[in-house]
């Protein structure tokens, strides 16, 4: 094994030993410093020299499948690692910067994606979600900040649905993190044609009964999402959006209208992932029912009884004991 290899092997283990979901190369006029992002909080870990982190980002590139004398363009690769028995998938993307290129890394570990009913710290949610997706068509949206497991609450929910059933489920992700027994998966490859509009397309006409959409990320996937909800598809898809009340929001600014948006939505699901006990579960911003209906109509759902903000439930959470004060403080004076 090469020095530069070893140098990468010592890197990634080091990564994944704290659980790290993502590393940070930061390249500065002579080394280059490097952070990983832990439980959310990106944090410094050590420096790289120039002289050893030019071959090292070469290495990366060239085990991911990105062109090493690509120097001025971004470029985005994928890659595995081992390590103690146990296999990762890495999302690699470069960045041209003033004195090299940084490097990011998402390290998705390869396991079993957990249950839906071991996601949520209070399982009430849990059950709320699974009522949404036991409706046979509509759309549901799922929003949340990079990282905040999103992707991981769509499998799970898929999970569920064709665990008894034999439903036609297609996927489309940019890109596939997760292997899914009896799910039709596909590789969103903007380079190969296949977008996100046209794979919607592609996949409607082989019947899906549900269809999951990585992320609405323009105007014409939002429109063709809320079609295929229309025409009597299951969809479960995400969108970048603050909290619940501002992804109808988003959506009004993609040119979806209220009428559609009443007709289609089962369900808005906002995710913040909270440390507990050495681990993070997730909690949810519900819009749903008449508190949905209002919202679309532009009344905050903030005085309404039934709905828990994000303020409610960390509040809820601390009082139970499943985070301490620092947490509950550090949390709300956040924006979400």
């Amino acid at each position: 094994m090469s020095t530069v290899e070893q140098l990468s092997q010592k890197i990634l283990n080091q990564a994944v030993n704290l659980s790290a979901t993502d590393i940070h190369f930061s390249p500065q006029a002579n080394d280059t410093d490097v952070f990983f992002r832990i439980n959310g909080e990106r944090s410094y870990q050590f420096s790289i020299p120039k002289i050893k982190y030019v071959p090292l980002l070469s290495f990366f590139k060239f085990t991911s499948g990105m062109e090493i004398g690509e120097l001025q363009k971004p470029q985005n690769g994928t890659s595995t690692h081992h390590f103690q028995n146990n296999f990762f998938d890495l999302r690699l993307s470069t960045l041209p910067v003033e004195y090299s290129e940084s490097l990011a890394i998402r390290i998705l570990p390869r396991k079993i994606i957990p249950s839906i009913h071991h996601l949520f710290l209070f399982p009430k949610q849990a059950t709320t979600l699974l009522n949404w997706i036991g409706q046979k068509f509509g759309i549901i949206l799922i929003t949340g900040p990079t990282g905040s497991g999103k992707t991981t609450t769509m499998y799970a929910l898929l999970q569920a649905l064709v665990k008894n059933k034999p439903f036609q489920a297609i996927t489309l992700e940019d890109p596939i993190e997760k292997d899914l027994d009896n799910i039709l998966q596909v590789q969103v490859n903007e380079k190969a044609g296949i977008s996100y509009d046209a794979g919607l397309k592609a996949a409607l006409r082989h019947d899906p009964d549900i269809l999951m959409v990585g992320e609405i990320r323009d105007i014409p996937t939002a429109k063709f999402a809320f079609q295929a909800a229309f025409t009597g598809h299951l969809v479960i898809t995400t969108i970048h959006a603050k909290n619940a009340f501002g992804t109808i929001y988003r959506l009004l600014d993609m040119g979806i209208s209220k009428v559609d948006l009443e007709q289609a939505i089962l369900g808005i699901a906002s995710q913040q992932l909270l440390p507990v006990k050495g681990s993070r579960a997730a909690i949810l911003e519900l819009l749903e029912s008449n508190c949905l209906m209002e919202a679309i109509n532009g009344v905050s759902p903030e005085n309404n009884i039934h709905f828990n903000s994000f303020q409610k439930l960390r509040r809820k959470a601390c009082a139970l004991g499943f985070i301490d004060e620092n947490t509950y403080d550090k949390y709300s004076t956040q924006k979400s």
